[in-house]
């Protein structure tokens, strides 16, 4: 059974008239009426009585008339997605980002996006900088934000957005404040407020031990919010990439000697097909005018 024998089928169960038929799917009544027999064929029986001045069904075609009628709404609703899905009309785009990621970096990029495409519903899952490439994979999201000290594997394609480098955070009452940038030699022994989710927490505590620098962790938390409030409330210093720091009334300061920068890239799986909506997606990427690497340091 062809789509358009289904259509011929529903055009004369409308009509009762083969020419009339012929004429509302705009083919030549020989090549309707060539169909129609080839379908009764198949389905073993007349599906119509063909009389002189009446055309009508028979029992065969009565019974099979809704299922022709549901073939045929389910073929133009599977069209109609289609046109949307390529139009990026109500697509919704799942996005992975990084839980150490600051929002106030990509909402701008986010809000632009949805400007250029509104008929795009993003969908953004919370995650750490290691499950996202196995969400990738699995197909649980479709493209990714993220920087690892390691890079990305063989298997994705990276973009880079953008870079930002490590900052101290303190409380103003800390005597950090007092400096225009913080050595790592200044943490020696200094109450420390853990961010456990951090992915460059063990990479930056081997330079700083190769250094001889040991800190005091006084608390660890997985949430940033968290962590920044402790910090607030002088529990002691933190580790933050510069644009994830949120909570007012925290100081920051640049780390140097070692001096940190990691790179968040936009992810996708190398070699898998994008959808319209991914496609869009880098594109706005490309575009978008993100923020200077090496801005100037308070």
């Amino acid at each position: 059974m062809e789509l358009y024998q289904v259509r011929y089928f529903l055009a004369l169960s409308e009509t009762l008239n083969f020419t009339r038929a012929a004429e509302k799917c705009n083919v030549t009544q020989p090549s309707l009426t060539r169909a129609i027999q080839n379908l009764e064929g198949e389905f073993g029986g007349p599906l119509f009585h063909r009389e002189r001045q009446h055309t009508h069904l028979t029992e065969l075609g009565r019974l099979m008339h809704p299922y022709f009628e549901q073939v045929w709404r389910q073929a133009e609703a599977a069209k109609t997605a289609a046109k949307s899905f390529a139009k990026l009309d109500d697509i919704t785009l799942k996005i992975g980002v990084m839980c150490t990621i600051g929002p106030a970096i990509l909402a701008d990029f986010f809000a632009a996006f949805r400007d250029r495409y509104p008929g795009v519903e993003v969908e953004m899952l919370d995650a750490t900088g290691s499950m996202l490439g196995d969400l990738l994979q699995s197909g649980t999201i479709e493209v990714a934000i993220y920087g690892l000290p390691e890079g990305v594997g063989d298997g994705f394609h990276a973009l880079p957005l953008f870079r930002e480098r490590f900052v101290i955070a303190v409380s103003r009452n800390h005597r950090f404040v007092r400096l225009n940038a913080v050595a790592g030699a200044e943490l020696h022994g200094e109450c420390y407020v853990n961010r456990s989710n951090c992915e460059y927490g063990s990479y930056a505590g081997s330079m700083l031990g190769a250094r001889g620098v040991q800190v005091k962790r006084v608390v660890r938390s997985s949430r940033d919010d968290w962590v920044q409030a402790m910090i607030l409330a002088d529990f002691g210093f933190g580790f933050f990439p510069e644009y994830a720091v949120t909570l007012p009334g925290i100081e920051v300061r640049p780390l140097i000697e070692p001096e940190l920068v990691r790179t968040i890239n936009l992810v996708t799986v190398r070699g898998r097909p994008h959808s319209p909506a991914v496609g869009a997606f880098l594109r706005a990427a490309r575009m978008h005018r993100w923020p200077d690497a090496s801005r100037e340091q308070a």
